[in-house]
């Protein structure tokens, strides 16, 4: 089969050779007879359009020459008949067809043209009275006049709603081909008050219907005033909105009309005042007086508008309580409503009295609520704060939170026109010039409102970018210093070097002291302390859009950081150990230690601040007796209780250093919300009532800026725990003083108080890997403790028995040892008490009358010191008498302190 297969092939590939030859011979002749095929088509094809082109002149010559000569002579003939018939007629047919042609130019609203050829064919018909067919007309035309009027009239109305620069230049000179252009305005003002009402109206009706749902008709029949009382809180602000909307194309209607008006009388003053001759003297006349009586009735009238469409919206705005509205609804109620007091200023200068009082009410109703509830959610979010730090980026700026972005959109809103640059006010717009001809500034909102749902931790920096990685991980090496730090210090608002760059020496070298740089310039705050500065957003919101209410407003926002700043004194700078272990002898010597000497932990101006703050906003009685007077209840109202720091966060740690990162985040964070309120002074200054600008100085000066006073009770609580000064004091106590050889060795207790201090130092590092610990910080820490541990030296040194020149000198070199290791741990220059310590060991050698005027001098020194001084030297260079007459110094020294 295979055999047999491929014989088949070759005999197949020997016929397809011999085929494809035999074609390739046949080619030419089969192009050339093909060729020959062609060029006789087209012959037979040009012969075809030759023929056609022939008959058709053919038909053309027939036509023209035989057939129009003779329709030509036969259509002149009737031409001729017909003209001296249509001269007959057309006289009486004008005349006739006039009532035709008047309904369609009522039609199409050309009024001027309707009444001017009303009044030719009158005049008209006059002439041509003597024809039966005419006679009628006459009275015919008096009807039509009549009803050209009425139709003007409904023309007029429709201005209201919608002006059109044509359709009113039709009415306007209608009228004045009429006479009647006084009329005209009379009653266009009437139909701009009956447009308002029956705008809002149905508006309003609108929606009561939709939200009641049922086809009952019992709500056309209610008075406007009842109708508001029917809408329900969801549809309040579309309708609100639709009716400002309506409104505003009435008011801007009418602004329209003014404007037409006034471009009219200037192209008319310019005509008239060209052609001026003494046939036109009394027309002339009689249109300024016209004009002039236009002129009032229209700036007359401009008052009257805005005050009804202030008593409409007024009754709307009053018909419900909003008391329980959203913050956002509410805000969105406010803006719309600023934004119509704007219109009523541009539209004719009004102050609008009416709506403000009207949304005066509502808000401070609505804001006293709002606020309450506010205080009420602040105290559970500081009862259920764990005080861990938020993580914010190191550009964070509260301009980034949504509730700022009013103050970049009209950045500075503050500025008084008189205070803003001429220029500036030459080139604003008024809403009437810019939504002239299309557009509705009540629709902005409802877009602005809609971007609200953006994002918003996209903007607030919690998200974490490369540089936020890399700036928060440890500070160990150069190479793991992100490369912003390896740049001078970056301006956070600006991202330029500012002047006072911090070189990376600088950075380097304040490693040690400052520990914060594991965290670059990462602002400390807590959830709560954004939550605080939203709010103060939300209210400067509502301020800007409501300044009547500013001092109210700003009133409830200090009250915000009052009870912040109180919960942070009250959590953490009060040195409460009741509430925690029993006190340890430690603290105990530590608080003994600072009221003995005196030192001020919290200023008088803090003092003051927290008194004012606890006697008018916190609320101390935990009873719910009812028996009291109404306006203690009412005051009582207006209170909130006093905070609870959360049973999570843990003070009593000695390896947390007593919770001190808890400590760092809250008052820093405290201090943060303070520069916020700095940042924030100006505008708040510049919506603040003149009268009512000392509150926000004394507010400025007294609270605001006594956040960072609070570092110092503080951290001092912190210090007073970290180290065993009562150990010390025990050490001390074994040492003895009075020797009789210069020593070269000090004693163990220095030793075991830089022990403490190490570990101190360690603790701190540790802290500094969870909370960036800011350089102010650390040093009031190490202030505090060095203090304390000089005021227990000097302590020590006041409880000696005997001690002789040689043990004097041994306490000065144990003070030396002290200083020198301690300098190597801290940066802090000139060591805090320093000459507290060193004034009260070289006392010791002072002759009688020279300690007499010492002790006068040093008060700082408590009478138990002083008295032990003046004991230690008696015998070595002070007799009994002379020791009699130094404490009797000292116990007059004491005494006015009793």
């Amino acid at each position: 089969m295979e055999e047999y297969r491929d014989k088949l092939k070759q005999q197949q590939a020997a016929v397809s050779k011999k085929v494809a030859d035999l074609i390739l011979e046949k080619q030419p002749a089969y192009v050339k007879e093909l060729e020959r095929v062609t060029s006789l088509q087209t012959g037979l094809q040009l012969a075809a359009v030759i023929c056609t082109n022939g008959r058709r002149h053919l038909n053309i010559a027939k036509e023209g020459f035989t057939q129009a000569s003779l329709g030509l002579l036969a259509n002149q003939r009737k031409r001729q008949l017909l003209i001296g018939l249509l001269k007959s007629l057309r006289t009486i047919k004008t005349l006739q067809r006039t009532d035709v042609r008047l309904s369609e130019m009522l039609e199409e609203e050309d009024y001027p043209g309707a009444i001017q050829l009303c009044l030719e064919c009158q005049k008209a018909a006059s002439t041509f009275k003597h024809y039966s067919c005419i006679s009628e007309l006459n009275s015919k035309l008096q009807d039509t006049l009549e009803q050209i009027e009425e139709q003007l009239d409904v023309a007029l109305s429709k201005i209201c709603k919608n002006f059109d620069i044509n359709h009113y230049t039709k009415v306007q000179q209608a009228y004045r081909l009429l006479g009647k252009t006084q009329t005209a305005m009379d009653q266009l003002h009437m139909h701009f008050t009956q447009a308002i009402h029956n705008t809002v109206f149905q508006v309003v009706l609108g929606y009561v219907e939709l939200c009641a749902g049922n086809s009952d008709t019992k709500f056309q029949k209610l008075q406007y005033k009842d109708l508001c009382t029917h809408i329900t809180s969801d549809s309040y602000i579309p309708c609100l909105a639709d009716l400002c909307k309506a409104l505003w194309e009435v008011m801007l209607s009418y602004y329209r009309t003014m404007e037409w008006h006034e471009k009219h009388d200037r192209d008319e003053g310019t005509v008239s005042s060209s052609v001026s001759d003494g046939n036109n003297v009394i027309g002339a006349e009689e249109t300024n007086f016209d004009r002039s009586y236009v002129q009032k009735k229209l700036e007359h009238g401009l008052s009257r508008i805005w005050q009804d469409v202030q008593l409409k919206v007024k009754t709307y705005l009053l018909g419900t309580d909003m008391s329980n509205f959203k913050y956002d609804d509410f805000i969105f109620v406010l803006d719309i409503i600023s934004r119509l007091m704007q219109v009523g200023e541009e539209f004719c200068g009004s102050k609008s009295e009416v709506l403000q009082e009207s949304i005066r009410k509502q808000s401070v109703n609505y804001f006293k609520n709002y606020h309450r509830t506010r205080l009420e959610e602040l105290r559970m979010f500081l009862e259920n704060e764990t005080w861990e730090l938020c993580p914010v980026k190191s550009s964070f700026s509260i301009l980034q939170l949504h509730e700022f972005k009013f103050m970049e959109q009209s950045r500075s809103p503050s500025v008084s026109p008189s205070k803003q640059p001429a220029s500036a006010i030459s080139t604003t717009i008024t809403l009437f010039e810019q939504y002239c001809n299309e557009g509705n500034p009540f629709e902005i909102q409802v877009n602005s409102k809609d971007d609200e749902t953006e994002d918003v931790l996209a903007s607030n920096g919690y998200e974490s970018d490369e540089q936020e990685k890399s700036a928060y991980q440890e500070y160990d090496s150069d190479s793991d210093v992100p490369e912003e730090l390896k740049r001078d210090y970056v301006d956070e608002q600006t991202g330029d070097a500012p002047v006072k760059s911090v070189s990376r020496e600088t950075l380097r070298s304040r490693k040690r002291s400052d520990y914060n740089l594991n965290k670059v310039n990462a602002p400390i705050l807590t959830n709560t302390t954004l939550n605080v500065i939203r709010l103060v957003g939300k209210y400067m919101q509502m301020m800007n859009i409501l300044k009547p209410i500013a001092f109210d407003v700003i009133h409830f926002m200090s009250q915000l950081f009052d009870y912040y700043l109180y919960a942070v004194y009250t959590f953490f700078g009060r040195n409460d150990t009741s509430s925690s272990l029993p006190t340890s002898s430690r603290e105990q010597y530590s608080a003994r230690q600072f009221e003995s000497t005196g030192l001020g932990l919290s200023s008088n101006r803090l003092r003051t601040t927290l008194n004012r703050i606890q006697e008018s906003l916190i609320d101390l009685e935990v009873s719910t007796d009812t028996t009291g007077t109404l306006t203690a209840a009412e005051e009582r109202k207006e209170k909130v209780p006093s905070p609870h720091l959360s049973h999570l966060v843990v003070l009593t740690s000695g390896n947390t250093l007593y919770g001190l990162a808890e400590r760092v985040v809250a008052t820093e964070s405290l201090v943060f919300l303070a520069e916020q309120f700095e940042f924030l002074q100006s505008h708040l200054d510049a919506v603040m009532p003149a009268a009512k600008k000392p509150f926000l100085q004394q507010f400025y000066s007294q609270t605001v800026s006594t956040a960072s006073e609070l570092r110092k009770p503080i951290y001092w609580i912190v210090a007073a725990k970290a180290i065993d000064y009562e150990q010390m004091l025990l050490l001390m106590a074994n040492v003895k003083w009075d020797v009789k050889e210069i020593m070269s060795q000090h004693n163990v207790y220095v030793d075991a108080l830089l022990k403490e201090f190490e570990q101190f130092n360690r603790r701190l590092n540790e802290v500094s890997k969870r909370v960036r610990i800011p350089l102010p910080v650390s040093n009031i820490l190490w202030e505090h403790c060095i203090r304390l541990a000089n005021r227990t030296i000097v302590e020590g040194y006041a409880n000696v028995k005997k001690c002789s020149n040689e043990g004097r000198a041994l306490m000065q070199l144990d003070f030396q040892q002290f200083l020198m290791k301690l300098e190597k741990l801290t940066d802090i220059r000139p060591i805090p008490d320093k000459e507290f310590v060193e004034t009260y060991i070289k006392a010791y050698y002072l002759t009688e009358n020279d300690m007499e005027r010492w002790i006068k001098e040093h008060r700082e020194y408590s009478t138990k010191q002083l008295t032990n001084l003046v004991n230690v030297c008696l015998g070595s260079h002070i007799n009994k008498k002379a020791r009699q007459k130094l404490l009797a110094a000292i116990d007059d020294l004491d005494r006015p302190k009793r």
